[in-house]
């Protein structure tokens, strides 16, 4: 008997080296429990959207200035509809949604941080500002989170998590990816499948 799959939409606003994981993810036969249905960006030129094209995922792109607040997520929502997905995966998106959005979807959708929350989180602490501040503070280890996203920014329930380590010397730069490759890449795509394979379970 062929086993049931949770749909997923990965939300992105840049490059999709996060989107990549997962569908490699995928592609290695790690994630069994989960489908990825469609990917829609922010952005018109997310090399993301290149990605998703050349996995055959269907993209789309969505603008929050020419549809305005309320039209741009509500488009997102009729996309998500569309294709059946159940999970919403926000891998590098960099519009924060609202609490009437994410209501809609309680413990469905998740985010990658490149911190340890709760340090270097909240409103305004994304990309390279993280590092930046981690660098600052001086600490030792750092790594990433993959939480369920509720009406704070970096506030939902923690899902997983993965040290890295800070190494003398470090720029944020340098910093910022050794916690992709080391975490995102890693815990991003586990995460997904734990909360699509706890969706099936539920349903027996």
């Amino acid at each position: 008997m062929k086993r049931n799959k949770i749909g997923a939409a990965v939300l992105v606003s840049g490059g999709g080296t996060n989107l990549q994981a997962i569908i490699d993810a995928a592609n290695a036969g790690k994630l069994p429990s989960c489908e990825i249905k469609c990917v829609i960006s922010s952005k018109k030129d997310a090399y993301a959207l290149i990605r998703a094209e050349n996995a055959g995922i269907p993209g789309y792109y969505v603008s929050r200035k020419e549809a305005g607040a309320d039209g741009f997520e509500n488009r997102i929502k009729e996309i998500i509809k569309k294709h059946g997905a159940e999970v919403i995966v926000l891998a590098g998106f960099l519009s924060i949604l609202s609490a009437d959005f994410t209501r809609e979807y309680p413990d469905r959708i998740i985010n990658v941080h490149p911190a340890l929350i709760p340090s270097f989180c909240g409103k305004g602490m994304y990309g390279l500002k993280v590092h930046e501040s981690a660098l600052e503070y001086g600490v030792k280890v750092t790594g990433a989170t993959v939480h369920f996203v509720n009406e704070i920014p970096d506030g939902g329930r923690i899902i997983m998590q993965k040290a890295v380590a800070v190494h003398e010397g470090d720029t944020p730069e340098k910093l910022q990816k050794r916690v992709m490759r080391q975490a995102e890449w890693k815990i991003l795509p586990d995460a997904l499948e734990k909360v699509c394979g706890d969706i099936l379970k539920e349903r027996g």
